[in-house]
């Protein structure tokens, strides 16, 4: 790594894995967002990660300020992307990006399985950021539940529910306008912290069924 902050390799992965891992001083972690970001736009907003990279991509773009550029990743439907294969006919994640080429031919015999979950990583993102469902590190096991939705104007909603041990903790959202509409669930013997994205308010609940309304800044 040079004083810049560029890696010698200058991938994608090289600069997701170094962010995500902590393998650079402090000081040199805006820089290297900055060319990880300048790597994804001089590609027309196209990822070129594979299977180590790609879990971390958008949790990195995400941590470090770039959450705009991860939802334009998600929403990409060009190869190489998530929604390339859907293009295609795919109804599961492909362990290629173009297991079936632009121009419709198969890819190489080798390595084309078409139930591959690698790349399905993403789907971890979506539950975290944009639903924002997310353990708390200090409570684990949901007992305590994080929701932290970071919304985008690239989705107008988004719901997400996942099975605890304790039930079913649920988050959906929806902009209306300049609105932000969230209703939550909170499994019964469970607490939540809410964190509204506009405002910054926070709120401590229980178990129940909860609607939270926030203002989008202009």
């Amino acid at each position: 790594m040079t004083q810049t902050g560029r890696l010698s390799s200058h991938s994608q992965t090289a600069y997701v894995l170094a962010l995500q891992f902590g393998l650079m001083p402090d000081n040199l972690k805006e820089k290297a967002v900055h060319y990880l970001v300048q790597d994804i736009t001089s590609r027309n907003f196209h990822l070129s990660t594979g299977f180590l990279g790609t879990p971390y991509l958008c949790h990195v773009l995400s941590d470090n300020g770039q959450t705009s550029v991860a939802y334009r990743l998600l929403v990409q439907d060009s190869y190489p992307s998530w929604l390339y294969p859907v293009t295609k006919g795919a109804t599961t994640v492909w362990e290629r990006w173009d297991g079936i080429k632009p121009d419709d031919t198969f890819q190489t015999r080798e390595m084309n399985s078409f139930n591959h979950y690698a790349y399905g990583a993403i789907g971890d993102w979506m539950y975290s950021v944009v639903a924002g469902i997310r353990a708390d590190d200090k409570v684990p096991g949901y007992k305590h539940i994080i929701i932290k939705p970071e919304p985008n104007d690239t989705l107008t909603f988004a719901k997400a529910g996942y099975e605890s041990v304790f039930g079913k903790i649920e988050s959906a959202w929806k902009t209306e306008n300049d609105m932000f509409n969230l209703t939550v669930r909170v499994p019964s013997n469970t607490t939540a912290t809410v964190y509204l994205p506009y405002s910054g308010e926070v709120h401590e609940i229980g178990s129940g069924v909860y609607e939270f309304t926030d203002k989008k800044k202009k």
